[in-house]
């Protein structure tokens, strides 16, 4: 009741919020000059025999020009970035790395591979064999082959 009384005098409206885990509270004015008002004044003030610090949150605000409420992708140039180093030399600047390389080809080639089928990868020549890749079909599925059995050894005998 006292703490809430403190920060009512800069706003009859303030709405409170408890963070008891934290040991934080938030106080929420309906004006930004009524918050400036008690940061000024209660920044560093003793409040309920404790000594506390007001900070500002920005308020987040969520625009309405899309009916999809997700957040928005990021930009790709940063999707695949390289961390700068623990601590970077003076006037060490992040430089934008280039796109990885896809090799749709490869994809493509990858995607026509079909099981019972050979597949001539490298053509024979007169001085080289031919590559033929014939893709294997598993009705049973991969099964691993379990666990691998370690026999017990006898300890050496210690000279002491």
């Amino acid at each position: 009741e006292e703490f809430e009384q403190t920060f009512k005098v800069y706003d009859e409206n303030a709405t409170f919020q408890y963070f008891k885990s934290f040991r934080r509270a938030r106080v929420n004015y309906s004006s930004p000059l009524f918050s400036a008002n008690a940061r000024i004044d209660l920044h560093e003030a003793f409040v309920c025999g404790q000594r506390i610090k007001c900070f500002f949150f920005q308020p987040i605000t969520i625009p309405k020009d899309t009916d999809d409420p997700h957040l928005k992708l990021p930009a790709p140039h940063k999707q695949f970035l390289i961390s700068p180093p623990a601590s970077p030399p003076v006037d060490w600047e992040q430089t934008l790395e280039s796109r990885p390389v896809i090799n749709y080809d490869l994809i493509q080639a990858i995607a026509q591979l079909a099981p019972g089928e050979a597949h001539e990868i490298h053509p024979q020549s007169k001085d080289q064999p031919g590559i033929i890749v014939h893709i294997c079909e598993d009705p049973e599925g991969y099964q691993s082959p379990g666990k691998p059995c370690i026999q017990q050894t006898k300890c050496p005998e210690r000279n002491t």
